[in-house]
């Protein structure tokens, strides 16, 4: 009888198992390794070939902490302490491909892992993961001739101090000593600042790879913070455009074209931006079309025709977002471009949603597309 009921037990547990495998589910692999992004020697937080993440935390005299990260609505990854005061857990499912910002709740108080790198997000320096990508290879750092992002002051009468903008300079510029370059003025979003695309958005080793494999001409590309922090979450509607704006054009512009070797065209100056970026720029290239030429808003809303005063004054529109977002406003926003007789481009990124992994993938997708006549 007992031998009997032993078998049924193991039918059922191989029945079981294959009923499992055959409905998609699958073990989490055992090949985790630290994460990119961490300090240096440690050893969490780590990430797998599955992109799961897994975060240790040392906290012994805590009564719980949980991470932020995690699968959506479940309040990210709450950790379990172990008998050595560490805790420690794996998120419930694999993370979208890419960076991510996050934090560490520890009895209710917000803090940043010790283990990772911080990056500015959130109106505050959180801490950050990489997943890996199947396409991260667009982002490596390589043995290739690289550029220069260099921090610059540039003086504001308008909000009586002195402002930072980051300048990416492509290979070759102090060689080059004759030529001069069109310029990308690229914006961040919500919560982040000047450092986001070079830190979190790897911009200029996306660049640098594009220039070594022949595939843009090269480019400066400036990034300055958007005075979006002062906007509470949800409160988009109070945003005044008019301080930025005359930071960007009537300050920052003119201090770049006399400090760098600008062409200073409306026709070979281009902006765009992620997010509340995207907004900005729509606002600032709708306001005034004879500054800018090329447009990108990345994540950050659409164009319709109506928008435009000025057809001529346009040579690109590149509109892009994550699959996980509205692709179809995208798509159709671009389409309705197009049969308005506009240069309009769209892009989605697969299995992403509003994160940089879209950001990184846009830019990769838009940079060719600029200053190409």
């Amino acid at each position: 009888m007992r031998l009997n009921l032993f078998a049924s037990a193991l039918l059922f547990a191989i029945s079981a198992s294959f009923c499992v495998a055959q409905t998609g589910s699958t073990a989490i692999l055992e090949d985790f390794k630290p994460s990119t992004l961490n300090q240096p020697g440690q050893e969490y937080p780590q990430v797998n070939s599955q992109g799961y993440a897994r975060f240790r935390v040392i906290a012994p005299a805590a009564d719980s902490v949980r991470v932020s990260l995690g699968l959506g609505g479940r309040g990210g990854t709450k950790l379990a302490k172990a008998e050595d005061g560490s805790w420690m857990a794996t998120t419930a499912g694999p993370m979208d491909e890419g960076f991510h910002y996050y934090n560490v709740n520890i009895d209710g108080g917000k803090f940043n892992d010790p283990g990772a790198l911080n990056f500015y997000g959130s109106t505050r320096w959180e801490s950050g993961i990489e997943i890996p990508a199947h396409d991260q290879d667009f982002y490596a750092l390589k043995d290739v001739p690289h550029g220069n992002v260099q921090l610059i002051l540039f003086p504001s009468k308008s909000t009586n101090t002195s402002r930072r903008a980051f300048v990416y300079t492509p290979p070759g510029y102090d060689e080059k000593t004759s030529t001069r370059y069109p310029v990308l003025y690229l914006q961040h979003g919500w919560g982040e600042d000047e450092t986001a695309w070079s830190n979190q958005g790897r911009a200029n080793l996306i660049m640098d790879n594009l220039i070594a494999e022949g595939k843009i001409k090269p480019f400066i590309i400036v990034m300055t913070y958007g005075m979006t922090n002062d906007v509470k979450m949800g409160g988009l509607r109070n945003f005044d455009i008019k301080p930025f704006q005359t930071v960007l054009v009537d300050e920052l512009i003119p201090f770049v074209d006399k400090t760098f070797r600008t062409i200073a065209k409306q026709e070979k100056r281009a902006m765009g931006g992620l997010s509340m970026g995207g907004m900005e720029t729509k606002t600032i290239t709708t306001n005034l079309p004879e500054v800018f030429s090329h447009y990108a808003l990345l994540s950050g809303g659409i164009y319709a025709p109506v928008d435009i005063k000025d057809k001529s004054k346009v040579k690109l529109i590149f509109l892009s977002c994550g699959s996980k977002e509205r692709p179809d406003g995208v798509k159709n926003a671009t389409t309705a471009l197009k049969e308005a007789g506009f240069n309009a481009v769209s892009y989605v990124s697969e299995a992403t949603g509003h994160e940089f992994q879209t950001w990184r993938r846009s830019l990769y997708q838009v940079a060719p597309l600029l200053f190409k006549d």
